[in-house]
């Protein structure tokens, strides 16, 4: 994993605001796609080790220089990141990655945010997260009627748990099967996001549609190691550990005929420039681009006619 230019004091590399256009990052996608292609035909046939040596060839190509040039750490740093996936995926019913070449798509796509948000400092302790003043806290949010999106909160007691429990037996697909939110905060660009989300899902879909569902926020790293102790597919480093990604509910919405068009929602922000988005199976991983929702209101004004 040696001979790739790392980014940083005296590295050499990519400033990283040379590589946050959105044909580098376009481009970066595109070669993930093809790679992803040759993995999964060589993984069949040969197995682990020959994925290590693909991608210790294929991220040193032009597509992913720019990109991952500019991620802290440079292209040995990311390599041996995913390498370390490869190295200890484990296929479960909570990993999000059904096989190995999925593992790391999410990995490798994961590498965009980075980009972005690698050089801030991580929430660490849960603490952090929730004493953090650059984080919107969403309850008072959802009190004040200003959040166009729903969520639950994770139970904190074992009778709330069991509680939970109980009402997901009693009225099935009520909700989306989710433990819910351990910290209901975010940073603000990444609110008014999913509130302009939010309502452009409503206004695609029929009367009495759920709305847009939030899964997960900001993360302390200790909360996100436990996830990935638990057997989930919890990236590290992660945006989530910055307060810039959430995930969103898609595979619920297919009993209302609509998680088709949340796809497409999502999918066309990620066109605009606006924000990453990571296919994750039950949900869809998004985070906001720096600059992203800046200029926009935190709830969008009433639409024509409505």
């Amino acid at each position: 994993m040696t001979g790739l230019t790392s980014w940083g004091p005296g590295g050499g590399g990519i400033p990283p605001g040379e590589a946050r256009r959105d044909r580098d990052v376009a481009a970066y996608r595109d070669g993930v796609a093809d790679v992803l292609a040759e993995l999964a035909g060589a993984y069949r046939s040969t197995g682990e080790a020959a994925i290590e040596r693909i991608l210790a060839r294929r991220l040193r190509e032009p597509a992913f220089a720019t990109v991952l040039g500019a991620v802290p750490g440079g292209p040995d740093a990311v390599l041996g990141r995913v390498v370390g996936e490869v190295r200890t995926y484990r296929r479960g019913p909570r990993n999000a990655a059904d096989n190995l070449t999925a593992m790391v798509r999410i990995a490798l796509l994961t590498q965009i945010e980075q980009l972005w948000w690698g050089y801030l400092p991580a929430f660490r302790r849960d603490a952090d997260v929730l004493n953090a003043p650059d984080l919107l806290h969403l309850e008072a949010l959802r009190r004040d009627n200003k959040l166009l999106f729903s969520y639950r909160l994770q139970p904190s007691t074992l009778l709330g748990r069991a509680a939970r429990s109980a009402e997901r037996r009693a009225v099935a697909g009520r909700a989306p099967r989710t433990a819910g939110l351990r910290f209901p905060c975010a940073r603000a660009e990444l609110v008014v996001l999913l509130n302009q989300m939010a309502d452009e899902f409503a206004s695609r879909t029929p009367p009495g549609t759920p709305r847009l569902w939030v899964t997960s926020l900001a993360r302390s790293v200790n909360y996100q190691r436990h996830l990935r102790a638990l057997g989930y597919a919890a990236m590290l480093p992660s945006a989530h550990c910055v307060g810039y990604a959430a995930d969103v509910e898609v595979s619920w919405f297919r009993q209302f005929r609509v998680d088709r068009t949340l796809q497409a929602v999502l999918l066309e922000r990620q066109r605009a420039g606006e924000v990453n988005v990571i296919d994750e199976g039950q949900a869809w991983h998004v985070c906001a681009r720096p600059g992203a929702g800046r200029a926009l209101r935190l709830v969008p004004e009433q639409r024509v006619g409505s």
